[in-house]
C-alpha cells in the first residue's frame, strides 16, 4: 500500500507554480522563483519528452544482472521538469541523445520473500 501512494511513480505526478508557470518533478511544496509569492498546484505530466542525457551500464546493482546491459537516462519531460529514469525495449546502440521517448508503466523490482512487485515508471522510444 506504501508504494500505491506515491503518484509520482505510478502516474508521472509532479507540480506546477501557477504564477510563474514552473514545472516540478517530485513535487514541491514551495515554488524556488516564486518563493512564497508562489502557489503550487499538482500537475499531471504528459509522460513524452526527449534524451537529454544517457549512460550505459555494464555493472549493475544487485538485482539488475539479468538486465545488462542497460541504458539509464536523464529525460527532459515535455513540461520542462528533466528526471533519471532507464530506456527499455531498444539496443543501447540505437538511444540517440535528443530522441523522442514516451513513459511506461514496468516492473521496478520484487521485494522480500514473498515476491512483493514494485511498479514504476521507465521510457520507451517514441
Amino acid at each position: 500500500m506504501h508504494w500505491r501512494r506515491i503518484p509520482q511513480w505510478y502516474r508521472l505526478e509532479g507540480s506546477v507554480c501557477e504564477k510563474c508557470g514552473g514545472y516540478y518533478f517530485p513535487s514541491r511544496v514551495i515554488c524556488p522563483q516564486c518563493r512564497r509569492h508562489g502557489n503550487i498546484v499538482p500537475a499531471k505530466f504528459s509522460g513524452t519528452g526527449e534524451i537529454y542525457s544517457y549512460t550505459v551500464v555494464h555493472v549493475p546493482p544487485t538485482g539488475m544482472e539479468l538486465e545488462k546491459p542497460y541504458v539509464l537516462g536523464i529525460i527532459k519531460l515535455a513540461e520542462g521538469p528533466k528526471i533519471t529514469a532507464q530506456i527499455v525495449d531498444c539496443a543501447p546502440e540505437d538511444v540517440k541523445i535528443g530522441q523522442k521517448v514516451e513513459a511506461t508503466l514496468r516492473k521496478i523490482r520484487e521485494v522480500g520473500d514473498e515476491g512483493i512487485i514494485q511498479y514504476g515508471y521507465k521510457f520507451q522510444l517514441a
